[in-house]
């Protein structure tokens, strides 16, 4: 993994903006702009999630594809499957 101060300082920012949005809702603020802050919420794990893809395609899957053999198929496959639930 690689900047793992980066990665645990965003997910902190994020659960703050959960926390945000429970308070939203507790206090019946407007619906609306309960969806925004939802809106920047997902924005900002997906995010978070494309790096650490990242991360992975050029540490992981890189080493295991330059080491061959049945690693690097099945880092690739992992690596497929990740991205193909990151696009739904």
């Amino acid at each position: 993994m690689g900047d793992k101060a980066k990665y645990l300082a965003r997910v902190k920012r994020a659960e703050g903006q959960v926390r945000g949005i429970h308070r939203m809702i507790d206090e019946e603020q407007y619906c609306i702009d309960i969806l925004t802050q939802i809106a920047a919420l997902r924005s900002a794990m997906q995010s978070l999630a494309v790096e650490l893809l990242d991360d992975h395609l050029r540490h992981c899957v890189a080493n295991a594809v330059q080491a061959g053999g049945d690693e690097a198929e099945a880092k690739l496959d992992e690596a497929k499957a990740a991205i193909a639930r990151l696009a739904k």
